[in-house]
């Protein structure tokens, strides 16, 4: 759990893990150089539950950056990892579990052996009422709260630390037969809703993760149309073309191989072709 400057979110997102009914094995807090308390509320929940861990990592201050410095810092805790796992996951620290989290997508994952990636849905609150955030469809499993089988997270060489990360491992989990999986019944509650401190550099960096993905410009300006309808920005698709062409001209590399991105537009063109008819 990849946590920076959490302080006012991550003691109720603990309490939420520690009131699973089938709790993890295992939770490693990343503080990732918070100036905050979110260190010292790491370090009290792992002196209450053996199986918390709390550790802290210095990094460059960077401020809220999507993408690459949350999966650098998930990784630096995966360095620590020293025991064999058949699950692991990468959560959020702003996120509120429901009680039969762990066991309904553990179930999910034992019933079926094929199932590489699966997670619940992200609500958040909206005029006093709890409603589904709508920054991707409802098949998508959302990167605060996902789970991977240990042979899928293995074999799609594990995260990419660049915005896009979280639709580059469903796609390279899909590509080597894997299935992705989501349980509506299983609602979590985001307390700080994406794009919260988002910037026009971050929707520029959104730009360049189309353009890393191999989506091609067709998929590509669908997607940021999409995007735009969806978060109320009609000046999103600019910013993405913006990004996209700085990734086309300075050469930015790929999450993607060739193959993989031939799969991806297959998978993306169906997957619009599905929703349209």
């Amino acid at each position: 759990m990849p946590a920076h400057n959490e302080a006012g979110q991550l003691g109720a997102c603990l309490e939420s893990f520690a009131e699973q009914e089938r709790p993890p094995d295992m939770l490693l807090i990343v503080d990732d150089n918070s100036t905050d308390r979110t260190g010292d509320i790491a370090a009290d929940f792992a002196s209450r539950y053996p199986w918390i861990q709390a550790i802290r990592r210095e990094s460059p201050e960077q401020g809220h950056q999507p993408g690459a410095k949350v999966v650098e810092c998930f990784n630096f805790g995966l360095e620590q990892l020293r025991e064999p796992y058949d699950y692991i996951g990468k959560f959020d620290a702003d996120i509120l579990l429901p009680p039969d989290y762990f066991e309904k997508v553990l179930e999910a994952f034992e019933q079926n052996p094929g199932l590489g990636i699966c997670g619940g849905h992200l609500y958040v609150e909206r005029n006093g009422k709890m409603v589904y955030e709508p920054i991707s469809g409802p098949e998508h499993v959302r990167g605060p709260i996902k789970l991977y089988s240990a042979p899928c997270f293995r074999t799609i060489g594990g995260l990419r630390p660049s915005i896009g990360w979280d639709t580059a491992d469903t796609l390279l989990a899909r590509f080597h037969g894997y299935g992705v999986k989501t349980l509506p019944g299983l609602r979590v509650r985001h307390l700080r809703p994406t794009g919260f401190a988002y910037s026009a550099r971050n929707a520029r960096l959104q730009g360049e993760s189309l353009y890393q993905l191999r989506y091609g410009i067709g998929i590509s300006l669908l997607s940021s149309l999409k995007m735009a309808w969806k978060r109320r920005k009609p000046l999103l698709p600019f910013y993405h073309l913006a990004g996209y062409l700085r990734a086309v001209f300075s050469g930015k590399g790929r999450m993607l191989t060739r193959q993989e991105g031939a799969f991806a537009r297959q998978w993306r063109w169906r997957e619009i072709r599905r929703k349209l008819l």
